[in-house]
Formats: structure tokens, sequence, C-alpha cells
């Protein structure tokens, strides 16, 4: 059994490769359909957000599954771009704890924001329901949703968190003077749209303009701030008199491109006016920017804004850090018992496979025997297997993770000629596996642990 993460994020690659492998919901369902053409993949979750695509994965072995895992996560994205500098690979108890820190916003761009964790739970209940989890990834992604849970519980870590649209509304404030008396726009209708209008309305804008391409759910939200929805195609047109125009649509092309803002900006007379584009894929083509009057930020120029709250909140961090820990110790031992149940499984089929040819030949033997009495035979055979196995279950079960591990695992296979047991190392061998599997691959990327946007 290998836990491998393959994947990239906010801190190793800059938003014009993130949102190459942005993935969408259909994408990630139908890619998890066809698991099956990816030898050695037992187990798949995709988790594709803002700022974040990841594949975890329990494969058969390190080596061939991560290169099935590689070539997963390339065909979801539509490309075979080389971004190997780009790119992460975690292991076994590192997959683990890249997975909780993510899932308790630790690995995220607002530490402390609350949508990763949901975020988690969905691309979990998408894996469930294509049948792509089992055993380990069903133990390890309950695990991590309680691992978020607790530490937004246990922890303040969450209090004076900022989110994105708050950055994003501070970093226009900032470059603007304040936003007193001033109009916006907005590109979409979804949470982190409403979240953008409540701030800026906060911060003294005075009048929105919601654009969505279904305009009943832009006039819902312009409602909510006595604001105004306008038609999504020739936005820009309609309210030349926007100074702050935001975008968070999640649209897989631009939605703003160079020659709507010319005209935009035509309409102004030349008064500036800025962007910002929150949305990944990006809504704004980067050639807005060149656009004379125009100024243009995207995700990633929100980084400088959230890095000056991260103080308030890096006590916490640390008590989250301990309930972090407390849950990777605690599903190893699980998984240690996990690591050998393939050998428990083979012994207790050779045993079975022996019961049932005994009582195959036996039943000839003894026809006068009624179908009552057939069961009765059938129930004592079955426990005296199972008594006869439960010692050497103990047994083998209490060495996992030990220095005995080895010796138990090569006595079953000789007393009981188990040949072929599948993932049964010890736990030095499939480290020293892992790492021959990750050289290829993690030589020359960024191996910082990311962190998180949300949409």
């Amino acid at each position: 059994m290998q836990l491998i993460c393959l994947g990239l994020n906010h801190k190793t690659a800059p938003v014009e490769v993130r949102e190459q492998f942005s993935i969408a919901k259909t994408s990630i369902q139908q890619g998890l359909a066809n698991l099956n053409d990816y030898a050695g993949l037992d187990e798949v979750v995709v988790l594709s957000t803002c700022n974040r695509s990841e594949i975890y994965a329990v494969a058969d072995e390190a080596d061939d599954g991560l290169e099935a895992v590689r070539q997963f996560f390339f065909d979801l994205a539509g490309t075979d771009e080389d971004i190997d500098e780009y790119l992460y690979v975690r292991m076994d108890e590192d997959c683990i704890r890249h997975l909780f820190h993510v899932a308790a916003s630790l690995d995220s761009l607002v530490l402390g924001e609350g949508q990763i964790l949901s975020q988690v739970k969905e691309a979990y209940a998408i894996a469930r329901e294509a049948g792509t989890t089992s055993t380990v990834l069903n133990t390890l992604m309950h695990r991590a949703i309680t691992t978020g849970k607790r530490v937004r519980t246990e922890t303040r870590i969450q209090f004076n968190s900022v989110s994105v649209s708050y950055a994003a509304v501070e970093l226009a404030a900032e470059k603007l003077g304040g936003l007193q008396n001033k109009t916006a726009l907005i590109f979409g209708a979804g949470k982190m749209a409403e979240l953008t209008a409540e701030h800026l309305v906060a911060h003294g804008v005075t009048q929105i303009y919601v654009a969505n391409r279904h305009i009943e759910r832009a006039e819902t939200l312009a409602a909510k701030f006595r604001g105004e929805a306008v038609p999504f195609d020739g936005a820009l047109k309609s309210c030349p008199d926007a100074d702050v125009i935001v975008t968070s649509t999640g649209a897989p092309h631009y939605v703003v491109k160079p020659w709507d803002a010319q005209q935009y900006m035509t309409k102004r007379r030349g008064r500036a006016a800025f962007f910002i584009d929150i949305a990944v894929p990006r809504d704004v083509d980067p050639e807005v920017g060149q656009v004379k009057g125009i100024t243009l930020y995207n995700i990633d120029a929100l980084e400088a804004v959230v890095d000056e709250h991260k103080a308030e909140r890096r006590e916490e961090a640390k008590a989250a850090e301990t309930i972090v820990e407390e849950e990777i110790r605690s599903i190893e031992d699980r998984f240690q018992y996990l690591r050998l149940q393939p050998l428990m499984a083979l012994l207790s089929r050779r045993c079975e496979r022996i019961r049932q040819r005994e009582m195959r030949r036996w039943h000839a033997k003894l026809a006068a025997l009624d179908a009552k009495e057939w069961r009765h035979i059938d129930h004592m055979t079955r426990m005296i297997v199972r008594k006869i196995l439960r010692t050497p279950m103990m047994k083998i079960n209490a060495s996992a993770g030990t220095p005995d591990e080895r010796f138990y695992i090569d006595a079953m296979r000789a007393l009981f000629k188990l040949d072929t047991l599948g993932e049964t190392g010890t736990r030095e061998e499939r480290h020293a596996q892992h790492a021959r599997a990750g050289e290829s691959l993690q030589e020359g990327t960024k191996g910082t642990e990311g962190t998180e946007g949300t949409k």
C-alpha cells in the first residue's frame, strides 16, 4: 500500500500555471469513471480549488503508482506541458500530514479560512460517488475532515481571518486612497461575489452593479445591497462609472477582454479604473492591464495583504499543529494494521479454501446427513479455523511497525506457503522505495508546502 499525494498550489506555481490545472467537477467525475485505465491505482480523490490541484491516491507500489498518478493528473487537466518544477510529491506520513494541514486551513493562502474544509468534503463525496475510495482513503479522508473540524472548534484560528474577497477590497482601497463614494462592478453572483459586495459597502462604496450569466441571480445579489443587476454581455459598456471591477465567475475562459476594456475606458474619458481578478482560471485577459488607465491585479497579488494579518493567528496555528500531530499518530496506528491486512487476508483465504475443499471431499462420504446437519458441520469447521488463526493474527497485527514485523511476515510466508502477498514490506523498505520513486519527479521542484485560496 502506497499513499501518494501529487499536486501544485499557490506557493509552488503562479496563477498562469494553476489555471491550466484547475479541474472542473465534470472533468473530475469523468476522470474517476475511467480510473481503471491507470494500472496500479486502487483509490483516488481529486481536490481542485482556486489555489491548489492535488491527487490523493493509494497505489500498489511507489514507482509505477507515482507515474500513474502523474499521468492521471495531466490527463484530467488536458495538457502535457512540462511543469515538473511546480509539482510536489508527498508519500505516506508526509501525505497524511499534508492533507491534514490542508483540511485544517494551515496550508491556505488565508490562514484559518473555512471554505477549504467544505472543498475537501466535496472532493471526497465526488470520489465516493464514483466508487474510487475504499478502506484506506475512506479512513484518511474521514480523519482529515475530523481534524479540520477539531481545529475550527478547539482553536480560535478562524477568528480575525481575512478572506480572499476582503483582501481584494483592502488592496483596492489602498491603491485608490479609499473607496468612499466609489462605484463597483462585480462579475459573478456566488458566495465570493456576495462577500466582496459586503466588504465594498463596508468600505464606503455607494453603488454596486452585479453581472452574471443568469440575470435572476444577479438581481438577487444586487437587491441585497440596493444595487443594480446588469446584463453579463456588455457589462462594462453598461457601467462606465464603475471605478472598481472585481471578477469571480468560475468561467473556463476570459470574460473581460482588451477590446471590452478599451471601449470601457473610452466612455470613462481617461478616468482611472481598478480591476481585481480573484478567479482561477482567470476572468480577465492579462492584456487588459496594458490598456491605458487600467490597473489590473490577479489573486496572487493578494498575498501581501493577507500576510499583514497572519501574525494575529500564528499562536492559534501552534495549537492547531498539536491537534494535527495527535490525529496523525492516531491514524498511523490504524494504518499499521492496514499495511498487514493483505497478508492476513491471504492467510485467511488459504485456510478457507482448505476447509471448503475438505467439506466437499467429505460430502459424498456422509451423504446420509441432512441439510441442517451440514449447516452445523459448516459452522463448526469455520469456528475451528477461526480459533486456530486467532493467535497468529494477533501476533501479526501486534508486530506492525515494530522490529519484529519482518520476522512475522517471513514466518507466515514460509509456514503457510504464501507466495504472493502484495505490499507487506517493512517500514524501512517502504521508505527506501518511496525515496527512489520521488527522486525523478521531485528533483528541481519546490518542496515548500503550499497555501490555499477560496473560490
